[in-house]
Order: structure tokens, then C-alpha cells, then sequence
């Protein structure tokens, strides 16, 4: 890994820490206050932090100038539905099929969709591959 994409990588992980605080806060009001199954709260939550993080990313992390903003979104969004289904996958044989706590397995779900993220928006969302 050269210093540009650790850099980038560490401003990633640091946006998606924000991004956690969104994903948790809206899941667990989803979940718990709304009474929402707790896989619609968990992708209400995650789909929330998707904006957040986009946003953040395109500004700070990767400092795009690009103009289709819409194509850029697109792009970040298929990269973070495709997270979402292995974060959804992770939740469902540690939650459902390993009985761990929801909570314990949506952080080590939101750890390993965190490498796909970055490695899915440094070479195709922001990098144009």
C-alpha cells in the first residue's frame, strides 16, 4: 500500500467512523423506538450513513472535481448496496445462526464491509477503473 492510498484509507476510516455513529443512531431508533424489523433498520440506517459518507468522501478523502455527481453517487451507492448485502449476510449467521448479540455482530458486519467499501470506491467510484 503506497502513502497516498494509506492516507486515503485512514480519512476513509475516519469518515466512516462518522458514518457508524449515523448507521447505529438511525438503526437503533428504527429498530428500537420505530419498531422496524431489525433488517429494514439496519438497512434504513446503513442507506442513511451511504449519503453521509458519500458526501464527506467525495469533499475530504478522495477530493473529487469530477461533475457527474450523479454517476459518482450511482457508483458509491452499488458499491455500498453490495456492502449492504454482506453486512446483512455477516449480521444473519452471527445474529440469527450464531447467536450473537445484533449489536456485536452489526460491528464486526460494519469491519469487514469497511475494506470492501474502500477497496470498491478507491478503484471504481473515485478512480474511474
Amino acid at each position: 500500500m503506497n502513502n497516498d492510498m494509506l492516507w486515503k484509507f485512514l480519512k476513509f476510516g475516519v469518515v466512516g467512523f462518522s458514518g457508524v455513529f449515523v448507521d447505529f443512531g438511525i438503526t437503533w431508533l428504527c429498530r428500537e423506538k420505530i419498531k422496524l424489523n431489525q433488517y429494514l433498520a439496519n438497512s434504513t440506517g446503513f442507506l442513511c450513513a451511504v449519503i453521509s459518507n458519500y458526501i464527506l468522501n467525495r469533499i475530504w478523502t478522495f477530493h473529487s472535481q469530477d461533475p457527474s455527481v450523479m454517476m459518482q453517487f450511482s457508483k458509491f451507492l452499488l458499491a455500498s448496496l453490495i456492502g449492504l448485502a454482506i453486512n446483512n449476510g455477516i449480521i444473519y449467521l452471527l445474529n440469527e445462526r450464531g447467536k450473537v448479540n445484533f449489536y456485536v455482530a452489526k460491528l464486526v458486519a460494519t469491519g469487514v464491509v469497511t475494506l470492501w467499501n474502500f477497496w470498491a470506491n478507491y478503484t471504481f467510484t473515485f478512480n474511474g477503473l
